[in-house]
């Protein structure tokens, strides 16, 4: 599994509420760009601040024709947090202590679960 970061900003570097003051901007080639991005991804990996933005806003819709929508509620989703306890959103690992080992952890497992399919077809 390879980490991929989706980050927007504008032309003169702001970056904040996740892009969603961005949104109204793009047009239909980017707005592709954006759900395809969502669609590829096998799970999604948030910090604590943007887990609670997207859980508060994407994780509460049920609206899954919607790609993103679709794919963060459908998919595993892991938060880097030591505060949160009780994840309310469906499928969220909470993961603590050495990140660092615990991503290397889930790129391992899903590069030997890569590996288990690709042989048996």
């Amino acid at each position: 599994m390879k980490l991929t970061t989706n980050q927007q900003i504008s032309v003169d570097g702001v970056v904040q509420d996740n892009g969603i003051w961005a949104r109204p901007l793009f047009d239909s080639e980017a707005m592709a760009f954006v759900n395809d991005f969502y669609q590829r991804a096998d799970a999604f990996l948030f910090g604590r601040g943007t887990y609670d933005l997207f859980a508060g806003y994407r994780g509460v819709r049920k609206d899954l024709e919607n790609p993103i929508v679709g794919a963060l509620n459908t998919k595993p989703k892991y938060v880097a947090s030591t505060t949160l306890t009780d994840p309310r959103w469906a499928d969220t690992i909470v993961l603590s202590g050495d990140l660092a080992a615990a991503i290397g952890e889930l790129k391992r497992r899903r590069e030997a679960s890569c590996r288990c399919t690709a042989a048996a077809t």
